[in-house]
């Protein structure tokens, strides 16, 4: 069992384009509206592949509501906190050729109180796990996304001291000043993609051999270990079992990128969260993600593991495409 937690929960509208035109009218081939947030996109991904989850997240709102219920058509467990302002609505362009833009809004403010609820939730859903037969037991508890205003840098940190007294593991993705405060907290796993890697370590990353140096700046700062996704050069472990990185073979078709490193978080985690076989796992996962429109998570129909290599000895000098 994953329990994931988002404090940033969205409504997420994609529209495709054939090309977007600053500041002409145009109409758009198509649209879709997906219940949106890191942790939920994770949790979903799980879903979409018969595996036991929660999510618990904050809702407020019309949009909450919209939010949850599209959870629930899915049949994606929650955990719905209710909070007084409205969650987020965000936008995404997907155009032709693969070029996504995304529109973000800031999210509501939440009360101290509101944010002691998702914890408080988050203690409670493990618990009511911990008691049933130990098939149910939460595993990992993953925090993810952005923090809404009100919500201080120190959210993950207490997270991760939550999942340590329930016995679980903890995972973070999130960025900035969240990310880095959350690693003397110790978390067991953070996954950060390639940019927000580079400017937790403080380090530009032009080749693997950098990314591997900056993720070893985060695990001496505290983290167990760096799942690090970069994009078209996949990712790239460091944890105990050693420094592993794994490719998938060029799709030939990008339909959105949104989501993407969710769907790899939950492939990770799914398989155990540890070493080369997760790895690949969370790339196949990834890589089937990009091929869906929005941010439709991927299904065994989609995953295909076999065009995914993994080495436990990496090319340090390979050039990363970002």
């Amino acid at each position: 069992m994953i329990i994931t937690v988002t404090a940033n929960p969205s409504l997420d509208r994609t529209i495709e384009v054939d090309r977007l035109r600053r500041g002409e009218v145009q109409r758009a081939g198509g649209n879709r509206v997906d219940a949106g947030g890191k942790g939920v996109n994770v949790s979903r991904a799980l879903v979409a592949n018969g595996l036991a989850t929660r999510a618990v997240l904050s809702a407020g709102g019309h949009a909450g509501d919209e939010l949850v219920g599209l959870l629930r058509a899915a049949a994606v467990p929650i955990v719905e906190v209710r909070v007084a302002e409205p969650i987020r609505s965000n936008l995404t362009v997907a155009e032709a050729d693969g070029t996504v833009t995304k529109l973000n809004e800031a999210g509501p403010r939440l009360s101290e109180a509101e944010v002691e609820a998702l914890l408080d939730a988050t203690a409670a859903a493990t618990t009511t796990l911990a008691s049933r037969k130990s098939a149910q037991r939460a595993a990992w508890i993953a925090g993810c996304g952005s923090l809404p205003p009100g919500v201080g840098d120190d959210f993950y940190s207490r997270l991760v001291e939550r999942a340590r007294t329930a016995g679980a593991k903890s995972a973070v993705d999130t960025s900035g000043t969240a990310l880095e405060a959350c690693l003397a907290a110790g978390p067991d796993l953070v996954k950060p993609n390639h940019e927000e890697l580079a400017a937790a370590a403080g380090v530009p990353i032009t080749t693997l051999g950098d990314a591997v140096k900056a993720a070893e700046v985060l695990r001496g700062r505290g983290a167990g270990a760096v799942l690090a996704s970069l994009g078209a050069d996949g990712a790239l472990l460091l944890d105990a079992t050693g420094v592993h990185h794994a490719v998938a073979a060029p799709s030939g078709h990008v339909a959105s990128t949104v989501g993407a490193g969710d769907a790899a978080l939950a492939g990770f985690l799914a398989v155990g969260g540890r070493g080369a076989a997760a790895l690949r796992t969370a790339v196949a996962w990834g890589t089937a993600a990009v091929t869906l429109p929005g941010s439709r998570m991927p299904g065994p129909g989609d995953i295909d593991p076999d065009t995914v290599e993994t080495t436990p000895y990496p090319d340090l000098d390979r050039v990363l495409s970002h």
